[in-house]
């Protein structure tokens, strides 16, 4: 089994503050492995039908227990936030760490009835320091789910990641209410693949696909929502310039997005034509979890003229930015220069799959993906 040191940590230090914490993330990406691995007292699983019905009468169920209580898929279960307010207000010696896989409604449902009383705890994929650096190509094409990295070789990393497709499509999302077919809803995702890196224009896909931008918005929040997407919104800071002003998309596991490509193996990746773009995923993924904040305080920044930054953060008051090159030595560029001084970026950092760290000025450093650090300002 691999660690997830910083994640566990970090759980470890929400749960030591809060009376709830929540891990989030998307299915079989680990938080059940990872909750197991703490001292918890009772443990209730949602897909369980014995716990199901355990909870069919939950005060009864659990006002008398103490010490930490984990509830597993609590999305199944969202009438107990308001009973989880009431106890943890009234019996100080309960804790409880609960997992779900379907971040906007329970974040909505958790924090209208827990506000003050929770945390959140957003769990990707393996990271490049879960598995140690040298191992990031197989992470690259293999994704961060566990079965999939972990698999016994790539056919069998293949199928696994085939399968997922199907069973979120087929069974996860009617789970949650969803009730949009599944081939409809896996053409779209197919087509999405297809836009990734890219800057998202919903009417282009609408009349691609046959669909009302509206139904277009809805199918990807879904994805987004699931932790299957990610839509990086643009940085409107500077008034001063005309700025692109539209999203861009990512497929956040780069194995799902190779599974949806069709891409099948690390020589067929290194010859598609998304090389470029399955590195930039990859390579943002892998930066924003060194970050570690919230989805919604990563933005990218375009300018009309051409001036583009891949990924803009803000943190103690200051501006930092990444560009991802898949490139042998990424040079100095006017782009890079405008960034700097349009942003007042305390330092930019170009991404690569190179070996050497060097810089371009005293504020632009090139440095090779597995040199990330693991806790990034």
């Amino acid at each position: 089994m691999i660690e997830r040191k910083k994640d566990f940590t970090e759980i470890q230090k929400l749960l030591e503050i809060f009376p709830v914490t929540a891990i989030l993330g998307a299915r079989q990406c680990g938080k059940t492995t990872l909750a197991k691995q703490l001292e918890t007292h009772h443990y209730f699983d949602l897909e369980n039908p014995r716990d199901l019905a355990r909870l069919d009468h939950p005060q009864l169920a659990l006002e008398h227990l103490e010490g930490l209580i984990v509830i597993d898929e609590v999305q199944r279960k969202p009438e107990l936030f308001p009973l989880l307010r009431y106890l943890v207000d009234n019996h100080p010696r309960q804790k409880y760490l609960i997992l779900g896989s379907a971040s906007k409604d329970l974040i909505r449902q958790s924090s209208e009835s827990l506000a003050g009383r929770i945390a959140y705890h957003y769990l990707g994929g393996f990271t490049i320091h879960d598995i140690g650096v040298s191992g990031w190509r197989e992470l690259w094409n293999r994704g961060g789910f566990p079965r999939s990295f972990l698999a016994s070789d790539e056919e069998a990393s293949r199928l696994w990641r085939e399968n997922y497709v199907v069973t979120f499509l087929e069974r996860d999302l009617p789970q949650l209410g969803i009730s949009i077919p599944a081939p409809t809803l896996r053409r779209f995702w197919i087509m999405l693949s297809h836009y990734h890196g890219q800057m998202v224009n919903y009417s282009e896909i609408a009349r691609s696909f046959g669909i009302s931008d509206m139904t277009v918005r809805a199918y990807a929040d879904i994805l987004e929502g699931t932790f299957m997407l990610r839509l990086l919104q643009p940085w409107y800071g500077n008034i001063g310039k005309r700025l692109v002003k539209r999203p861009k998309i990512f497929l956040r596991d780069s194995g799902i997005l190779h599974t949806l490509l069709s891409i099948q193996s690390q020589e067929q990746l290194l010859n598609h034509p998304k090389l470029g773009a399955s590195w930039e995923g990859f390579a943002l993924e892998s930066a924003c979890r060194a970050i570690g904040k919230r989805d919604q305080e990563y933005f990218f920044w375009r300018t009309h003229a051409g001036a583009e930054l891949d990924l803009f953060w803000q943190n103690r008051g200051e501006n930092w930015g990444i560009e991802f090159k898949y490139m042998d030595a990424p040079v100095l560029t006017k782009s890079m220069k405008t960034a700097v001084s349009d942003l007042e970026l305390m330092h930019l950092w170009i991404i690569y799959p190179g070996k050497e760290e060097y810089k371009l000025t005293p504020d632009i450093t090139v440095l090779p993906l597995d040199e990330i650090p693991e806790n990034w300002p």
